[in-house]
C-alpha cells in the first residue's frame, strides 16, 4: 500500500460510516468552536475596557480621596482616620504646574428632576468648563458651562440627550427653567449622544457648575479630581506635583490616592487575559473529551473491520502500513473537525457583533492556531491505542471471522 492508497482507503471508510463519521466530527468540532468564541468574548473584553478608557482621553490622572493602603479595600477603611476632603482649593492648586493642561473637579450625587408634570431621578454631576475637552464630548445644542472661577455658583445646567427627549420631546430646551430638588437650573446646553461611559450614562446625566452642585448637596469636599497632563511622558512629574500639594496643603498627609489611566488598563488587561486563557483551557477539556471519543469509535470500528483487516494483510499490508491507515483516518476526523471548529466559531462571533455591535468580539490568532492544533494532537494521540491493535490483528483468524 502506498500514501495514495491508504488515503483511498481513509476516505473510502469514513464514507461508509457515515453517521459515526459525522458525530465524530461535531464533536471535535464544538470543541474547537467553544475555544475560538469563548476566547473571542474575552478578548472582546478587553478590548471593550480599553475603548473605554480611551474614550476618557490620553493622558488622565484621577486624584480619589482616601489614602490605597497595601490592607486593600476603599482607602482609610482599614487605618483607623477619615482623609481630609478634597476641596475645590486643592484642585486649583494642583494646575500650578507646567506640565498640567486642565482639571475638572467633580461633585457627584443624584436628585429629583421636574419640569412642568413631569418628573424623575437623575444623576447630578457638578465641575468645571475644562470637563467638556478632557472628556472629549461634543455638544448637541447650545453651550457647556461657563468658564468661571470653580469656586463661583451659577443656577445653570447641562443635560444628557436622553433627559432632552423625556423632558422636552422635539422643543428646545435652552432657556428652560427646571427645579432639582428645591433648587432651579436654566438649561444652556444639550450634550450630543454619548451612551454609557464607565459605569456613567453621559445622555441621562445633569452638569452643574461644581460650586453650586457643592451648595446643594450642602458639602464642602469632591468626589474626584481628573487631572490631564500636556502628554503622557509628564504623567510622573505631575503625579509628584500633586503628592507634594496635597500633603503641604493636608498638614504633612498624602491623604490621596492617584490612579493613572495605563495603571487601570494594565490591572483589567491583565485580569481579563488570565480569564480568557482560564475559559479557553476549560473550554479545551471538550478537545480530549473529543479525542476520546474517536478512540472509542475506532475501537469499536477495530471489532467491525478484522475481516478487511485480514484481507489486506493477506495482499501484503504490512503491520506498520496498517498502524498508518487507522492514523490517517484519526487525523482527518480530527483535523477536518477542527476546520468545521473554526467555521462555528467564526460564525458564532458573527452572530454575537450582530446582535451586540457595541461589543467588539475578535478571537486572537493564538487561540485558533492552538485550538486547530490541540485538536490534531488530540485526534492522532487518542488514535494511537486503535492502530496499534489493529496492527497485531491475526489475518487467519480474521478471515475467518474469529
Amino acid at each position: 500500500m502506498n500514501i495514495y492508497d491508504i488515503f483511498l482507503q481513509t476516505l473510502i471508510t469514513l464514507k461508509s460510516a457515515g453517521t459515526r463519521t459525522i458525530l465524530t466530527l461535531l464533536s471535535m468540532a464544538f470543541g474547537v468552536g467553544a475555544v475560538i468564541i469563548l476566547t473571542g468574548i474575552g478578548e472582546g473584553a478587553r478590548l471593550y475596557v480599553v475603548n473605554e478608557f480611551s474614550s476618557l482621553g490620553s493622558n488622565l490622572i484621577f486624584i480619589v480621596p482616601g489614602r490605597s493602603e497595601t490592607t486593600g479595600g476603599q482607602p482609610s477603611v482599614f487605618i483607623g482616620d477619615t482623609p481630609r476632603d478634597l476641596t475645590i482649593e486643592d484642585a486649583i492648586a494642583i494646575t500650578r504646574h507646567p506640565n498640567v493642561a486642565r482639571i475638572a473637579p467633580i461633585v457627584a450625587g443624584e436628585a429629583p428632576l421636574s419640569y412642568g408634570s413631569r418628573e424623575r431621578q437623575a444623576p447630578i454631576m457638578g465641575t468645571t468648563s475644562d470637563f467638556l475637552e478632557l472628556r472629549k464630548l461634543k455638544m448637541e445644542q447650545g453651550s457647556f458651562l461657563p468658564k468661571i472661577d470653580p469656586t463661583t455658583a451659577m443656577s445653570v445646567c447641562v443635560i444628557g440627550s436622553s433627559l432632552k427627549k423625556e423632558l422636552f420631546g422635539n422643543a428646545s430646551p435652552l432657556g428652560q427653567l427646571v427645579r432639582i430638588g428645591d433648587w432651579r437650573y436654566r438649561i444652556i446646553g444639550v450634550i450630543s449622544p454619548e451612551g454609557e461611559s464607565i459605569g456613567v450614562d453621559l445622555d441621562e446625566i445633569i452638569i452643574a457648575p461644581v460650586a453650586s452642585s457643592q451648595m446643594f448637596f450642602n458639602t464642602n469636599s469632591l468626589f474626584r479630581i481628573m487631572v490631564e497632563t500636556t502628554n503622557r511622558e509628564n504623567i510622573p512629574a505631575v503625579k509628584k506635583h500633586i503628592l507634594e500639594t496635597i500633603k503641604k496643603r493636608h498638614y504633612g498627609e498624602e491623604d490621596i490616592t492617584i490612579i493613572t489611566q495605563d495603571a487601570v488598563l494594565s490591572t483589567f488587561d491583565n485580569i481579563i487575559k488570565i480569564l480568557t486563557i482560564a475559559v479557553a483551557g476549560i473550554a479545551g477539556i471538550s478537545l480530549i473529551v473529543a479525542g476520546i471519543l474517536i478512540m472509542n469509535v475506532m475501537l469499536v470500528s477495530l471489532s467491525q473491520r478484522k475481516t478487511e483487516i485480514g484481507l489486506l494483510k493477506a495482499i501484503g499490508a504490512t503491520n506498520q502500513q496498517i498502524t498508518t491507515l487507522f492514523l490517517t483516518e484519526s487525523v482527518f476526523l480530527s483535523f477536518y473537525g477542527a476546520i468545521l471548529g473554526l467555521i462555528i466559531g467564526i460564525g458564532g462571533n458573527s452572530l454575537i457583533m450582530f446582535y451586540y455591535p457595541a461589543f467588539p468580539i475578535k478571537t486572537p490568532l493564538w487561540a485558533i492556531f492552538i485550538s486547530i492544533f490541540i485538536g490534531i494532537f488530540t485526534g492522532l494521540t487518542f488514535g494511537i491505542l486503535p492502530a496499534m491493535k489493529a496492527a497485531k490483528v491475526d489475518p487467519i483468524q480474521s478471515l475467518y471471522g474469529r
